[in-house]
């Protein structure tokens, strides 16, 4: 097969990095372009596009320009296979890590990296969701395809299997993204249980100074006829005067205040 056999429109699709999973029917051939997650440090999006004529499977080598032979139908199902079981490995390695934020939020030993690792996990499974949902489609199709084409030359067990093992990481994927959707609910309910423990304290110390800071004001003040000037236990007085409001303004706080905790 060479560039010339193809037509426009198929040639664009093939030579585009960022044209979506896709499987394209021609008269005499067809292409098969996947977008696939590919994990290491962080997930790469990795395309592919493979043109299939009779039983012989060509790839479009997208830095040279040039098609070239890459073997059979066989060896294009063995390779995506391969492809499929690192996925699973990668994606079953996030459901341990995030396991582990789980963890760490049931047990209350939640670290101050906790929303940069959701935020890196959140972002990584969201891409591999995203990439196989079109991904498992496009197999399907291929898969349907071969079975119908070519009867009885390949295992169809083997076609099954490549086809649910690519369900498999989109089902794993969704359900991570799911998790983490959780986990973040999970984890706001326990920074606001913490803000609003925070917040009740602190009203409680304004509400203590708030009876003193207004009898300082008032006895403060540079009027004359001010109580208790010319007495000699009159600092005594104010302080008594200021506990007993203290008293008076508590104990209807703290009992409101408990009635709203419970």
């Amino acid at each position: 097969m060479k560039i010339s056999d193809l037509d426009l429109y198929a040639l664009e699709d093939i030579e585009s990095s960022d044209h979506p999973s896709d499987f394209i029917k021609r008269d005499n051939y067809f292409i098969l372009i996947l977008r696939l997650p590919y994990v290491s440090s962080s997930v790469e999006i990795r395309s592919y596009a493979y043109l299939i004529e009779q039983d012989t499977v060509y790839s479009y080598n997208r830095e040279q320009k040039r098609i070239e032979e890459f073997g059979t139908l066989s060896n294009l199902q063995q390779l995506l296979e391969k492809k499929i079981e690192r996925l699973i490995g990668a994606i079953k390695e996030y459901h341990i890590n995030i396991d582990e934020l789980e963890e760490s939020l049931l047990d209350d030993t939640i670290k101050k990296d906790f929303m940069q690792k959701w935020l890196g996990f959140k972002k990584d499974v969201s891409l591999i969701n995203r990439l196989m949902f079109h991904a498992t489609i496009v197999i399907d199709l291929f898969v349907a395809h071969i079975k119908k084409e070519y009867p009885g030359n390949f295992d169809t067990h083997a076609l099954d299997d490549l086809r649910e093992e690519a369900s498999r990481v989109r089902d794993l994927a969704k359900a991570a993204v799911e998790k983490l959707d959780y986990l973040y609910d999970f984890y706001r309910a326990k920074v606001d249980e913490k803000m609003n423990t925070t917040v009740y304290y602190l009203t409680i110390i304004s509400a203590i100074f708030l009876p003193l800071t207004l009898v300082t004001g008032f006895f403060g003040m540079n009027t004359g006829g001010l109580p208790f000037m010319e007495d000699n236990f009159g600092t005594w007085k104010v302080v008594g005067i200021s506990l007993v409001l203290e008293i008076l303004f508590l104990i209807p706080f703290l009992y409101l205040s408990r009635g709203k905790r419970a």
